[in-house]
Formats: C-alpha cells, sequence, structure tokens
C-alpha cells in the first residue's frame, strides 16, 4: 500500500496541481523551512469565509511540493474555519505514508503557510 502513496507523492512532485498564481488573491502568504530550503506560497480566492479557489508557487523536495499540491485540491470548497483547525493528521493522512523526523517539517511547511495566511486576513471578501 505505501508504494501506492509513494507514487502519488511523486505524481504531484511531477506534476503538481494548482501550482501557479491566482489574479487579485485574497490571501497571499510566502514562508520557507530554513533547514533545508524548501518554499511555499499560497493563494487564495475566499468567498463568504469558503476556499473557492487556491494555488501554490514553490520549490524544494518531493515531500514538500507533493504535500502543497495535494493539499491545494483537498482546501477548495471548505470553509476557513474548518481549514483552521487542520493539523499534522490531517496531511499526514493525506500523503498516506509514514514521515519521518527529517521531512515532518517539509511535509507540514505547506499547512504552516496556509495557517499564518489563514490567520492573517481579518476582512472576509464578500
Amino acid at each position: 500500500m505505501d508504494d501506492l502513496y509513494r507514487e502519488a507523492i511523486l505524481d504531484h512532485y511531477r506534476y503538481p496541481r494548482r501550482k501557479g498564481h491566482l489574479p487579485e488573491p485574497d490571501i497571499h502568504y510566502h514562508d520557507t523551512n530554513p533547514f533545508c530550503g524548501d518554499e511555499i506560497t499560497i493563494e487564495l480566492k475566499i468567498q463568504d469565509g469558503v476556499v473557492v479557489d487556491a494555488a501554490f508557487d514553490g520549490r524544494g523536495c518531493a515531500i514538500s511540493q507533493a504535500s502543497a499540491s495535494m493539499m491545494m485540491e483537498e482546501i477548495v470548497g471548505k470553509s476557513v474555519e474548518e481549514l483552521k483547525h487542520w493539523g499534522k493528521e490531517e496531511i499526514l493522512e493525506m500523503l498516506g505514508i509514514e514521515v519521518g523526523p527529517v521531512r515532518i517539517k517539509c511535509a507540514l511547511l505547506p499547512l504552516k503557510v496556509l495557517k499564518a495566511g489563514l490567520y492573517g486576513l481579518t476582512d472576509w471578501p464578500e
């Protein structure tokens, strides 16, 4: 079963979903993992407290980039309040493999960027 998840991670790394930029995003947030140099930028369109569009850009290892790609697919249609409660469990379940201590920061960087962006949003777009 792990092989299927590994294949999915490699597929998202090679062919990332929702990679790029949004015109006039409501949320734009960027961060890096200083230990390895991975970078992630997330852009979101929010309407009535729900993510209606999402994109990411960045560079780094297969785990960080696949995690961002998978997360972008998952968050569209979810409420901001729901996403504020996401934790590492959601990301690790999405990845489907055991992530060791060296790679955990890579896997969680997209979640860190998402949460920082969501908590920084004070005006809800209509």
